[in-house]
């Protein structure tokens, strides 16, 4: 029987937080003997006002999602070549469906650590993620 290799996903979205969980998700990989793959999602803005549809300029999606690409695949380069995966959506929800589709063993992300009305306001992904999680979830969080 062989055994499958494990994967460890590391949730990107290029602030400082998620590049500290990029480090330690790629220190963790070299101990455990583990694939590192990043995994960014972004959304498209909506603008909805009343008794207009939900709005996108005609070019925006394709913009944005070009950038996003590119962006993945340059720091994927930089850090020599990772695989990474790149989604629209949610972001906790693309992730726990990333990390289930890789089966992987733990994913790592970092957070803003953010609390009070940012944090209602705002939301946590790491949150969400951490509650729906099937599988260990370290969080990163870069001292400023």
């Amino acid at each position: 029987m062989v055994e499958q290799a494990s994967v460890i996903v590391v949730a990107v979205d290029f602030e400082k937080a998620s590049l500290k969980a990029l480090e330690v998700a790629k220190e963790l990989g070299r101990k455990m003997g583990a694939e590192v793959v990043i995994a960014h999602v972004y959304q498209v803005p909506m603008f909805t006002y009343p008794g207009l549809e939900p709005a996108l300029l005609p070019t925006f999606n394709a913009e944005i999602s070009a950038a996003a690409k590119r962006a993945v695949e340059e720091l994927s380069a930089a850090q020599g070549g990772i695989r990474s995966v790149l989604r629209e959506g949610d972001p906790a929800a693309e992730l726990l469906a990333v990390a289930n589709e890789l089966k992987a063993s733990m994913l790592v992300m970092g957070t803003h650590g953010r609390s009070g009305f940012a944090h209602l306001f705002l939301g946590s992904v790491a949150e969400k993620v951490m509650r729906h999680s099937a599988i260990p979830v370290l969080t990163v969080r870069s001292v400023e």
